[in-house]
């Protein structure tokens, strides 16, 4: 759903006691362990942080979808299904929502979690969509209210009809009041963002669903195990664990040796290997995409021919993203166009649009393009614009795969059409904050290198772009009112086609704009033993935040 950090995490050797403690040994061919067997993924993601009102990696946000409910979820024909909710009906005007909430449910410590914890939940939301759960505002647009007129029903009444009201209320955890209350509170809900998570087998999450997180080191291994009140289908297994790691080579190596169960996020290049070695290989179109950050920001304070569309164009001429394919992710993707990738398509509605195609890989244009700025080159082969040489720094997240690798391709490409780079190699939450620095004006940086992974909707990976998403999710310091007002528009248009020529006309924004030059869409590659079924395919790996029936599946054979 949100950035996916791939790789970060040390003390090994305690990460696989803690978990070779909770599971038996797995394996390509067999494995000894029993159907009482924790399962034990290996991740290259790392979590950020474990409160949801801070969080930006993908793997935080698939800790909260199998630890706290969401109304709805998707199933594996991409379709909502019921989650927290039985059902739900829509009144003749599309403004009032009604949502039946499964009955006799209860939090972990016992206490019930029913439709005043929805109400409440959501009421905070709309509280503080403008200061501490401002990272969530984009899944409330129009939301006026929340009421619980029993313990089973939750009345959500909107300002005027939405159009994807299922979608945005399928990524909302539903909190418990028990804890989160206390946060609540604070300069315009600041405090939501000061709550440290530090889960333990004395203190752990208080969970509402089929899991709860009972351990976790950060960037190490964090640990669930099934939640012995949850209200919907139990898990076959008695939890599972998530070691992060540094080095793929060494988690594959851990899953040949039976220390884990399964790889989310498999490295291509492995593939061939376990597929030999017996292990069950799953690959499927991916939503999952990397890219070209361009800073966008109108308070940009140096390199401004940055900002001109004709320099970011000379850029994307300059890339070869076959090499990138090739080279990075072994042919397990697909060149890059549109912000709203093509495995997001919904079983009706083919939300990227196909008309926007990647500029092909032509320095020569490049290098065209910048003579007729009159950008001319030194002696050292550098060109210099408005009296500067164009030298940038290229920031990239050190979790990030092969990521110096990454930097020399682009470093070889830039340097064909007279761009300089250096690599400025930071740890997550530090590139973040560089980039939006100083006070979230985005005023300083040059160059990144980063990825999403959207929803099936395109309205989440559309509303990182806009104006109200600085400081939050916006990465690149784009805001354009026009894009905005297109934003608005589409979120109200319940005609599906409708919405999808808004949906395309904003793709078209941005391809123009190139705040993002989208690289390539990556396959989602997944590796289990053998002795392990029940993972579910879906475009985000089948440990995902779509759906919960991969691990309430998932048991030995």
């Amino acid at each position: 759903m949100r950035k996916r950090a791939v790789a970060a995490a040390t003390g090994l050797a305690a990460a696989a006691l803690v978990l070779s403690a909770c599971s038996g040994s797995g394996g390509g061919s067999g494995g000894s362990g029993g159907t009482n067997d924790v399962f034990r993924i290996g991740s290259s993601s790392t979590i950020d942080s474990l409160n949801p009102f801070v969080a930006f990696n993908q793997l935080a946000y698939n800790t909260f979808f199998y630890n706290y409910p969401s109304m709805v979820q998707y199933n594996g024909n991409l379709d909502f299904a019921p989650y927290m909710a039985d059902s739900w009906t829509t009144s003749s005007d599309g403004k009032t929502w009604t949502f039946k909430i499964h009955p006799g449910a209860k939090w972990s410590d016992g206490q019930t979690l029913d439709a005043e914890d929805v109400a409440w939940t959501y009421s905070t939301l709309i509280k503080y969509q403008t200061g501490g759960a401002a990272n969530w505002a984009g899944t409330i647009a129009y939301l006026k209210s929340v009421k619980a007129t029993d313990p089973t029903t939750a009345v959500f009444t909107y300002a005027h009809p939405v159009a994807n009201v299922l979608s945005q209320l399928a990524q909302i955890p539903i909190l418990p009041e028990q804890f989160w209350g206390q946060y609540a509170s604070g300069k315009d809900g600041a405090n939501l963002k000061t709550a440290k998570i530090t889960p333990s087998t004395s203190d752990p999450m208080i969970a509402g669903g089929p899991f709860q997180v009972v351990g976790y080191t950060p960037k190490d291994v964090i640990q669930f195990k099934t939640n012995a009140g949850y209200f919907g289908t139990m898990p076959q297994i008695p939890g599972f664990a998530v070691k992060m790691y540094t080095n793929d080579d060494t988690m594959v190596t851990a899953l040949k040796n039976g220390e884990i169960d399964f790889i989310d996020g498999l490295p291509a290049e492995q593939v061939d290997s376990l597929k030999s070695a017996g292990f069950q290989v799953t690959d499927v179109p991916g939503v999952e995409w990397h890219d070209l950050i361009i800073n966008s920001s109108p308070h940009m304070n140096n390199h401004l021919e940055l900002q001109n569309p004709k320099v970011r164009e000379a850029l994307e001429y300059a890339i070869n993203r076959q090499a990138f394919i090739d080279t990075i992710w072994s042919g397990a993707a697909q060149p890059g166009g549109a912000i709203v990738p093509p495995a997001a398509d919904a079983p009706k509605t083919p939300w990227s649009d196909p008309s926007i195609q990647p500029l092909p890989n032509d320095p020569d244009k490049a290098n065209q393009i910048l003579d007729g700025l009159g950008y001319k080159k030194g002696s050292d082969g550098i060109r210099v614009a408005n009296g500067q040489k164009m030298s940038y720094e290229l920031i990239i997240p050190s979790s990030l795969s092969k990521s110096n690798r990454v930097f020399d391709l682009f470093q070889q490409q830039f340097k064909a059409i007279g761009v300089d780079l250096t690599l400025k190699l930071l740890d997550d939450s530090t590139a973040f904050s560089v980039m939006t620095a100083p006070n979230n004006t985005y005023a300083n940086f040059q160059l990144a290198y980063w990825d999403w992974v959207p929803l099936i909707d395109p309205d989440f990976i559309l509303s990182v772009l806009t104006c109200a998403q600085w400081g939050n999710w916006s990465d690149t310091g784009f805001c354009n009112k026009d894009y905005d007002a297109l934003y608005k528009k589409q979120a109200g248009q319940v005609d599906p086609q409708a919405r999808l020529q808004t949906v395309y006309q904003m793709q078209q924004m941005i391809h123009e704009a190139r705040p993002y030059v989208v690289l390539a869409y990556n396959d989602a590659l997944n590796a289990t033993a053998s002795n392990w079924t029940g993972m579910e395919d879906s475009p985000q790996g089948q440990f995902n935040n779509l759906s919960t029936d991969s691990l309430v599946m998932v048991h030995q054979q």
